[in-house]
Formats: C-alpha cells, structure tokens, sequence
C-alpha cells in the first residue's frame, strides 16, 4: 500500500528563501552562473544537505551531481528527481530551483516517516542547464544523454575564454565519475510553468506531456542602402520592408498551426540610420510545436513565404537552420503516475507540452521521464521579478513525492 506522505510546506517554502540568498539580487532575484562562486556555494550546500539526509552524492566528470539513498532492492536503478540550481545573470528563485529543492523536500518527507523505497532514490543537479555562461543550454543533461561528448562540454568558453573544465575545476567539481555511466530507473521533474496558461485557466498542476520541437533560423535580407529624400519608391530595394512583411508572415504562420508558436525576437537593421534606407537586415526565426509534422508544415510555410516576400521587392535573401530540437514526447507510464498523484492530491491539472527547453527533453532520451509544472505570476520567467506561490510549490513537490511513491509501488509489484 502505497503511504500518505505529505511534504511540509513551510519547510519547503524556507529552503527556496534560504538558498535564494546565495547569488541573490537587490531586485530579488538570482544571479547564480554556472560554475561561478555562487554554484559552488549552492552546490555545498546542496551535497551537505543530501548527506544529511542518508545520500552519497555522486559527481560525474562534467559537474553533474546525483544524491543517492538507498532503497530496499538496491539492485535496481535509482528512481531520479531534479532540475539545475544555475539561473540566468538575472533569474528568479524558482526556475530550475524548484525542481530539485522540491524534490529535497520530497526526500525529507520520506525520511521524516522512516519510509524506505523499494528501488534507490536520486535527486540529479544539472549543470549548465541555462546556457547563459556557457553555450549552449542544458549541456551537461546532453552529455549524460549521449548528445555531446564530454570532451566537447568541457571546451565550452565564456565570454571571458574560460572553459567549462577550467570552471569545474576552479570550484572543485569536476568529479571521477564518467559521464552518462550511472543509469536510472526514470526522471520526474517539478518546474514552474515558464508561461500563462496554468495561471490564466486556474488550474495548479500541469501534466506535460512533452516538449515542443523547436527549429531556429538566421536570415539575412540584402537590398540596395541609398538616401530617403532622393529615391523614389518605386526605385527602393528596402530590405527592412522585406524583413517587416516576413515578421508579418511569420507571425501569421503561427496563428495558423495553433498549439504552435512562431516568432521574430532579433533583429538587426543595417546601416540603422535615420535618412538612408536599409540596404541589410538580418533576423532570426523561432518556430516551435509540439507535434513533428505540424513543425515541419510551419518550416515548409516560412521557406515559401521568403521568395513570396522578397522576389517582388526586388531583394535578395539567405536563410539557414541553426537548431533543430525534435519535439519530446514523455513516458505515459510515468504520466499516469503524475495523475495518480494529481487525484491523490485532490489538486486541478491540465495536460500540456513544454514551450521551453528542459533537461528532461535530453534525459527522455536514454531514460522514460515527465515533467509537473506549478503556474508562475503572469507566466513570466528568465526574470528577477519571477514569481510563484507558496502554496503552488508545496502543491508542485506534493504531486511529486505522491507520483515517485506510485511509480516505486508499481516496480515493487
């Protein structure tokens, strides 16, 4: 029979402000980079913590850290929980945080009741999950995953030419053990939402199905820079008339494949001066879906639309794809196990798809994994002002512990 564990949401409330302090910001928030002073501050903290609750803290060559307790089958792999603790230069308190906080949480509440699983428990700190030190994100989820070479995470610099290896190193964590060598059972992670939709619907708990394929592209418009006052229009080659109408398209060609998202968010307009028409703009193109073939309907829609727009402007155009992330679907095994822990919780719930990336996108690669998602203020994210509730992280780490316990009872039965 499976236990009525229940997580203290005081305690869990009083981690997320205690911790919130290392590499915290005048305007409330975080600045936490990866492998910076600060992580290795947190990351103490973090193995101190996990000791004390009966763990050995694991720390594989890249930084990854993995806090294991021992369960009644040992033999088994280890059932996962996590995020990252690194944020943006200015984060808030909850991104990636939550996730493993909820899920020391979540351990506590089973060691408070001297309740042993059947398989070990893990709780996993991502490195390098924001990308904002070192490019790109969710790097080190990637090489546990067989997405890039150890060798290559370690070359990664900084704006300042210091590698991810150097970093490590610096801080003190670069551990033995090699990369993608310790297995799990599955992966449960807890997040904030990172958007409106749990907020704007009333609902506490988003059971994410997935995570959106998501495609970038760079275009560059190139047309004839001359003066405003003595070109006439019918003689213009305005390559920024040529970019406005394709942000107009773009933007069209995601309200046409709903459930999906198109967007222009730079832009850069050549020679940028007030009386010359711009004779070079480039752009750069974000489309997302959670479905692989509607994907591809928005991609073939933006390459038909550029001769469309440009040919009669008399404007040449390239365009290339510079990341393809194919959409994710997660484990439905491990999704009835959210909505067990959804309805034991007596707690509203939606199903929906990731907007953003996660580490849990490259961990569903070469383990089943699901992601809970709890609403944040406005849906906004990447932000000091980023904000949740105490109520809505105590409703988030509950589902969790409540969805592990089910998916241990499943492996013990």
């Amino acid at each position: 029979m499976i236990p009525n564990l229940q997580i203290d949401p005081a305690r869990l409330w009083a981690t997320l402000m205690e911790t919130a302090k290392i590499g915290g910001t005048p305007k409330g928030g975080i600045k936490r980079l990866t492998l910076s002073e600060e992580d290795r501050r947190v990351r103490d903290w973090f193995k101190t913590t996990c000791e004390g609750l009966g763990c050995a803290v694991h720390v594989d060559e890249v930084g990854n850290m993995f806090a294991v307790r021992p369960g009644r089958n040992d033999a088994l792999p280890p059932i996962a929980m996590g995020s990252h603790l690194d944020t943006q230069p200015t984060g808030g308190k909850f991104d990636g945080v939550l996730g493993v906080l909820g899920a020391i949480e979540a351990l506590r509440a089973m060691v408070a009741a001297g309740y042993e699983t059947n398989a070990p428990i893990a709780i996993a700190n991502w490195t390098n999950e924001e990308g904002s030190r070192f490019a790109p994100a969710m790097l080190c989820s990637g090489v546990h995953a067989g997405v890039f070479t150890p060798e290559f995470a370690l070359s990664r610099q900084d704006r300042d030419g210091v590698s991810l290896g150097e970093a490590l190193d610096t801080i003190g964590y670069r551990g033995d053990e090699k990369a993608g060598s310790r297995r799990f059972q599955a992966m449960f992670e807890l997040h904030i939402e990172q958007g409106p939709i749990l907020e704007d619907q009333g609902v506490m708990i988003g059971v994410v199905k997935g995570v959106q394929g998501m495609r970038w592209y760079e275009v560059t418009v190139r047309g004839q820079d001359a003066h405003t006052g003595a070109t006439p229009m019918y003689l213009r080659r305005n390559a920024l008339l040529g970019a406005a109408r394709m942000i107009d398209r773009i933007d069209g060609i995601g309200q046409a494949h709903q459930g999906g998202v198109a967007t222009v968010g730079l832009i850069e307009n050549r020679p940028n001066s007030r009386n010359v028409i711009p004779g070079e703009v480039f752009f750069c193109v974000d489309l997302r879906h959670p479905d692989e073939a509607a994907l591809q309907r928005m991609e073939d829609a933006f390459r038909a639309a550029l001769p469309e727009v440009m040919d009669p402007l008399k404007l040449e155009f390239a365009e290339r794809m510079i990341w393809n992330s194919p959409a994710v679907k997660f484990d439905e095994a491990l999704i009835d196990c959210v909505r067990a822990g959804v309805a034991k919780s007596g707690l509203t719930s939606r199903d929906m798809a990731s907007g953003a990336g996660h580490d849990a996108a490259y961990t569903a690669r070469v383990m089943p994994t699901v992601m809970i998602f709890v609403p944040c203020a406005g849906g906004i994210s990447h932000n000091e002002a980023e904000s949740t509730t105490k109520e809505e992280c105590a409703a988030g780490a509950q589902v969790l512990l409540n969805a592990v316990l089910e998916y241990d009872s499943r492996l013990a039965g």
